[in-house]
């Protein structure tokens, strides 16, 4: 081996070594973002309530006086302490989930209740304004703070950076599935670098991945890749007994992921719960009733009401446009399939020709399964292309929404001879209210092929929550401005 091989081998060896340290880089920058952004907000709840210097705590007779600038240093200390105690910046959480967030307001809370014991039991009077205005408004900004650093995590991601190396093992058709996943969405954090199998090869390439061998393989594999994660699928040639050896060989840096064959299953559902030695995955039953859909019920209520009472110009101004561009009516009744199969009148602007159900025949004989969608449809007038570039030609379905036919987010309602084709599985997607938006909106809407589509109603359908009914609204907020996929 020259020295020149050498050298650029040790190069290749320190910089991907420096990649792998990215969690750990994160973890300081977050540390340091969320004591610049506690101090800057106890210091200025400080100044803005007591001034430069502040009064005395009032204090009971046997508790010593306080001046409160040592009150406000003793709350952003406890706060930092809280922050690193609730394991805010915990490697395996941070960047992906809910799990970050939910653990920082756990700290704001923790703050808030230890301080206001803390005075009671030491007798301190605090200023119920300072207490109390101070920890939340510093929640939020923390909260806003990990966001902005998510964003720009996102972005290295999309870049291949700041991911963990993977390997995966398994069999050839469970690890070539596991990439295409992984790949699909890189801001999870998982770049696979190579593949060791169970039922094929020991070298060479699958679906453009290195093959480096087999499960005695992998850890030199970790070790010449700079892989720092393993991540075992499904496989019959794969018993329990091998990777439990496989995790004796791996060094402390190294992690082993065991990825079980169930997909698209909301984290929610989803309870380890460890029985006689087995890690048994329970996962819940989906389920639409009860109080959920009690709530979604209202929200869908009171939100479309306020939407067309804020939006009635526009919807004044729309209806003026389409009578004056074309004939045949401002509004367009269409049957659709609503819950648990039954047929309603969804109801858009008119933003096709007249005539454009009779020439869907001759546009659709060639369209294979699921809804037809024409990127240069030409039955489309003049203001029906602006008014679908923005989706403003689905506002008046918030009278769906309201007369209770649709929902605000759910699977987009289909055409009778489209349910006509369904599968069993496909069948699922009635289970719930047809909505305005969904995730097939928000992830690529008509760019998007069937399968694409149907998987992600399916998940909807099978992990609905409010808290993910809220983020595709802001995410369909953000897909309506940028046009993207819309014709």
């Amino acid at each position: 081996m020259t020295a020149s091989s050498v050298t650029l081998q040790t190069t290749t060896a320190s910089r991907t070594r420096a990649e792998m340290r990215w969690s750990r880089r994160l973890a300081l920058q977050l540390a340091t973002t969320d004591t610049l952004i506690v101090a800057a907000t106890v210091l200025v709840g400080h100044l803005l309530l007591f001034g430069s210097v502040g009064p005395v705590s009032h204090q009971q007779e046997y508790a010593a006086a306080l001046p409160y600038p040592v009150v406000s240093l003793a709350l952003a200390v406890l706060w930092i302490a809280a922050l690193a105690v609730v394991d805010s910046r915990d490697e395996d959480e941070i960047g992906t989930g809910t799990t970050e967030y939910r653990r920082v307001i756990r700290a704001g809370v923790a703050t808030l209740v230890i301080t206001i014991v803390l005075g009671f039991f030491l007798g301190i009077d605090l200023s119920r304004v300072w207490a109390g205005a101070v920890v939340p408004v510093g929640t939020v900004l923390l909260v806003a703070g990990r966001w902005l650093w998510r964003r720009h995590l996102m972005t290295r991601r999309a870049a291949g950076l700041d991911s963990h190396r993977v390997v995966l093992l398994g069999s050839t058709e469970t690890v070539v599935r596991t990439a295409l996943d992984l790949a699909r969405q890189p801001g999870h954090g998982y770049r696979v670098v190579g593949v060791a199998l169970t039922d094929g090869p020991s070298e060479g390439t699958i679906a453009d991945l290195r093959i480096v061998g087999g499960v005695d393989d992998v850890p030199d594999a970790l070790r010449t890749l700079d892989a720092d994660t393993v991540m075992a699928t499904s496989s019959d040639h794969l018993p329990a007994d091998r990777i439990r050896d496989l995790a004796w060989h791996l060094e402390p840096q190294q992690h082993l992921v065991v990825a079980p064959s169930l997909t698209d299953v909301g984290g929610s559902r989803i309870h380890l719960r460890p029985v006689a030695g087995l890690p048994l995955i329970h996962v819940e039953t989906p389920h639409q009733a009860g109080l959920g859909r009690l709530a979604k019920r209202l929200f869908d209520i009171a939100a479309s009401a306020a939407a067309l009472v804020v939006l009635a110009p526009v919807l004044a101004v729309i209806a003026l446009l389409v009578h004056r561009d074309s004939a045949g009516g401002v509004i367009y009744r269409q049957e659709r399939v609503g819950r648990d199969g039954e047929p309603f009148s969804i109801l858009k602007f008119r933003s096709m020709a007249a005539d454009a159900d009779v020439r869907r025949a001759e546009l659709t004989a060639d369209h294979g399964k699921g809804l037809f969608k024409m990127a240069d449809d030409p039955r489309i007038t003049r203001v029906g292309h602006v008014l679908r570039r923005y989706s403003l030609d689905e506002l008046p379905q918030l009278v769906n929404v309201l007369r209770g036919d649709m929902s605000l987010v759910g699977p987009r309602p289909a055409l009778p001879s489209e349910v006509s084709e369904y599968d069993r599985r496909e069948l699922r997607r009635l289970a719930v209210t047809p909505g305005l938006s969904g995730l097939w909106q928000v992830s690529g809407r008509s760019d998007l092929d069937w399968a694409d589509g149907i998987r992600l109603d399916l998940y909807y359908v099978e992990n609905w929550s409010m808290t993910q009914d809220l983020q595709i609204l802001w995410r369909t907020a953000k897909a309506v401005v940028s046009s993207s996929g819309a014709y």
